[in-house]
């Protein structure tokens, strides 16, 4: 019976955050999430500590932000259970919705676009700078479709098939449990004087939760390619196949260019390259070839990839969902 409540409300969540997008009317749980890590940062990484000890202090954050969470989540919904299956449904619903960001991923990365066709350069870079890590000062409007389109495809994985999949698997606890990793790699992740050995514990996790994840969103963006070339031919399923054979490991992540290197096969545009990150250049590896010069459109296009992805998952997941359900009443009648 808990699985039947389960997949109600993982189909409530998506269809929730697909026509609503994050409920910005509510303190967002991810903010409590994020205000832990501050608050563990704050004393776990001071400046006059030994980098030994900032690394001990950095598991430490890892291990105590997973703690928190899952118990956080966990007597929520027994809470919530123990008064009513509906109060109970509800609840992980609610989690469901607020743990996935397919419908606020396009509206942040779709002011980019909006503001380059306005003409707007200084709109667009402050609409970019709110979705990446990047510096995006000095970058020209090349550099901006760029960027928003890299930002597009990684957060397709990180910010709705991963934590789908983990939805699917172990319910809003396991959902919620990846995003604290996913939260703890985008705060303290940063190769930097500051977070090198405080966030090493949480970038190496993250590497780890995020590994099958970002193949399975590159081969569901892959065959998103082939559909959508029916509706816009411009859109490769044979060049997304092609380039993330080829550069799906022109990252220094084991997992970021899995599904740039789809998205700039699918686009026919050459992604990655050098960023400046806090004012500092990094150097990164191309990633496609770079057929034509990106164009406004392309961010358009990353958008379809991103929800024919994220479509093909759900009805993967939900489908897989229903049969165990099915499987297990027959398996009660026999």
């Amino acid at each position: 019976m808990i699985l039947k409540y389960h997949l109600l409300a993982f189909l409530t969540g998506f269809v929730l955050d697909l026509f609503f997008g994050d409920p910005v009317w509510i303190y967002h749980p991810v903010r409590l999430v994020g205000n832990f890590i501050s608050f563990m940062e704050k004393r776990g990484n001071k400046e006059e500590f030994s980098d030994e000890k900032r690394y001990k202090n950095g598991v430490l954050l890892v291990i105590l932000t997973i703690a928190v969470t899952a118990a956080f989540v966990g007597i929520i919904l027994f809470m919530c259970y123990f008064v009513s299956y509906i109060c109970g449904i509800i609840a992980e619903a609610f989690l469901t919705w607020t743990s996935l960001a397919l419908r606020s991923l396009r509206t942040e990365s779709a002011k980019v676009g909006d503001a380059l066709e306005k003409g707007d350069g200084e709109k667009a870079k402050k609409a970019l700078s709110m979705i990446v890590g990047r510096d995006t000062e000095t970058l020209d409007e090349e550099g901006i479709i760029k960027a928003a389109v890299e930002t597009v495809a990684e957060n397709t994985s990180d910010g709705v098939i991963a934590p789908m999949i983990y939805l699917a698997v172990g319910g809003p606890i396991l959902g919620w449990i990846y995003k604290a990793i996913n939260t703890m790699d985008s705060m303290v992740g940063y190769h930097s004087d500051k977070y090198e050995f405080y966030g090493k514990a949480a970038a190496r996790l993250d590497d780890a939760a995020n590994f099958i994840p970002a193949r399975i969103s590159a081969l569901f963006m892959i065959i998103s390619a082939f559909v959508l070339h029916f509706l816009d031919k411009s859109i490769s399923g044979f060049g997304a196949a092609r380039i993330f054979v080829r550069d799906r490991y022109n990252h220094k992540s084991p997992n970021s260019a899995q599904t740039e290197s789809a998205c700039a096969g699918a686009l026919g545009i050459r992604l990655g390259g050098d960023a400046y990150y806090f004012g500092k250049l990094v150097k990164k590896d191309y990633i496609g070839d770079g057929l034509r010069r990106p164009e406004i459109d392309d961010i358009r296009r990353s958008h379809a990839l991103l929800y024919m992805t994220s479509f093909i998952c759900f009805l993967i997941l939900s489908g897989i969902l229903n049969l165990i359900l099915n499987t297990l009443y027959a398996s009660l009648i026999v």
